[in-house]
């Protein structure tokens, strides 16, 4: 079985170092020790800035690949015809259990990366930077970074800066989660869609990118961009950070010049010569099989060329030794597991996924797969955040990558091969802390509630599934695919205004009361009696 990874694994560079540079003489670079390596760094205007990010073609590294410099302008332009000033945050909330760059780079290069932040905030006219992380050593090391610049969250600072600490969570890394906590909130999306250059923290126009990044700006700011453009390919010059884990003799985060082969990346890492199949982009990218390893190389175009994703920047292989689909349903299990809660594709959607792998994998036949196929499709683009999204990619990646071993799951008896454990993943299969936001387990979890539909009644308006789509998903009839469901604890006064609105009266509510005090939040309705009085 594989190991949890560790913060910061063996780090290691193709060619000449730049985000790493320094790494070969000591731990972290503190603030004496960054001049030395990098030297000092002179401010930009802000159009100088949006330039040289657009003359790099700089797009965001945490995995959608926004371009940089059009976020930067959209910010600028949105702070003047308003006339606020923005905020700045950099993303360090790496939770993926197969992510470690930027981990690596906030405990051992904190500066670089606060360089390229304060590059923006300079040019932006900024008066607040927020640096998000979800891990103890990466809050200790940026803490210790802005104490060496004398940055704090004074007011009387005339730059306020703080780190804000969230939980563990796949879900806590989207922009809006980390926006949403910074105004106090959970580390949640909001289940809206909001963009933050619009309207960010505290309303404010807000740049928001993760934690590479703002150090490839750094450097880029600091060589220019004729000498940034020399390595790696022309049109993404410079270099990139992977995560190399998986069925490898050593994992570890290395940097890359784009153009580089992905078989050599996987060769220093000491994966199989031949591996099964690749991984690339972390869980929510995508596989891509043997023979297309060796057409791929380490770039975003590259990648998606030939059906991978470069994404945040994971790349995990297996081997022919273990089974692909045996191995891709822990990690649908983990995604399942990692769910806000906030709405039906994820919260119903991701669960019906990871059953269906399973489904498939305990000799459910045909329909298991078209099942699974269904339920892929029906999360996509419906979710409050882009979890679902991710999830579904995946998912669909691992039944396109392993056509022969998905024939021999669903027309025979299986592979044969045995489910040796070796993507990563938390402890348990689980995030080692909290719960969204950090509430308290009785806010966040299922409440005693439980939701059904009385098919004798129901006529198929649909407005459940408007009201309560954490629980309701309409099928391909205009139907309630579920006849019961357990209602999150923050949806109860959804469930109950979905029962009260329902035209057919077809929704009732019932407490499951098995050694427990009855909740005071909503009625307890018996099985007839009280149903159309509440349906009124």
């Amino acid at each position: 079985m594989n190991e949890a990874l560790p913060d910061v694994p063996e780090v290691r560079v193709v060619g000449l170092p730049q985000l790493t540079s320094g790494f070969d003489l000591v731990e972290r670079l503190d603030l004496p020790m960054h001049l030395k390596v990098h030297g000092p760094l002179d401010p930009l205007g802000g159009e100088q800035l949006a330039q040289l990010a657009e003359s790099i073609n700089l797009r965001g590294r945490g995995g959608a690949g926004f371009p940089f410099h059009k976020k930067l302008r959209s910010v600028a332009e949105s702070a003047i015809k308003r006339g606020v000033r923005p905020v700045v945050v950099v993303n360090g909330s790496e939770d993926e259990p197969a992510c470690r760059k930027d981990t690596v780079l906030i405990n051992r290069a904190p500066h670089l990366i606060l360089d390229g932040a304060l590059l923006c905030a300079e040019a932006l006219g900024a008066r607040t930077l927020v640096i998000g992380v979800t891990r103890e050593s990466t809050q200790r090391s940026m803490e210790a970074a802005l104490a060496e610049r004398g940055l704090s969250n004074s007011r009387r600072s005339a730059l306020r800066a703080w780190v804000q600490r969230n939980p563990v969570r796949m879900v806590t890394g989207a922009a809006a989660s980390l926006i949403r906590s910074v105004d106090g909130g959970p580390a949640i999306p909001p289940g809206r869609k909001i963009s933050a250059s619009q309207s960010g923290v505290g309303g404010a126009p807000t740049l928001l990118s993760n934690a590479e990044t703002f150090a490839q700006l750094a450097i880029a700011a600091r060589i220019g961009p004729e000498r940034y453009g020399n390595t790696g390919l022309y049109d993404e010059p410079g270099t990139v950070m992977l995560t190399v884990s998986g069925a490898v003799a050593r994992p570890m985060v290395i940097e890359v010049p784009t153009g580089v082969p992905l078989r050599y990346v996987l060769q220093l890492a000491g994966a199989p010569p031949v591996p099964q199949g690749v991984l690339t982009g972390g869980y929510h990218g995508k596989w891509i099989d043997a023979a297309t390893v060796n057409e791929a190389i380490v770039s975003r175009n590259s990648l998606d060329a030939v059906g991978g994703s470069l994404g945040a920047g994971a790349i995990l292989p297996i081997s022919q030794e273990t089974c692909p689909l045996g191995e891709s349903l822990r990690v649908a299990q983990w995604l399942a597991e990692e769910s806000a809660g906030q709405c039906g594709p994820c919260y119903l959607g991701l669960p019906a996924a990871a059953r269906g792998m399973e489904d498939i994998l305990n000799g459910g036949g045909p329909a298991a797969l078209e099942a699974l196929k269904q339920v892929a499709k029906n999360v996509k683009r419906r979710g409050a955040c882009s979890h679902p999204d991710g999830s579904a990619m995946f998912l669909e990646s691992t039944i396109k990558a392993f056509t022969d071993d998905l024939a021999a799951h669903v027309l025979g008896n299986g592979c044969g091969r045995p489910v040796e454990g070796v993507l990563p993943l938390f402890e348990g299969g689980r995030a080692p802390t909290g719960v969204p936001g950090g509430a308290e387990p009785a806010e966040n979890g299922a409440s005693r509630q439980k939701i059904y539909v009385d098919w004798t009644l129901c006529r198929g308006h649909g407005l459940c599934a408007d009201i309560l789509p954490e629980v309701f998903e309409l099928g391909a009839d205009g139907f309630p695919t579920v006849a019961q469901a357990q209602v999150p604890r923050y949806a109860e006064a959804k469930a109950l205004r979905a029962v009260r609105r329902c035209p057919a009266l077809a929704l009732r509510i019932e407490e499951d009361t098995r050694g427990q005090a009855p909740s005071r939040n909503l009625p307890v309705l018996s099985q007839g009696r009280g149903r159309r009085a509440l349906g009124r």
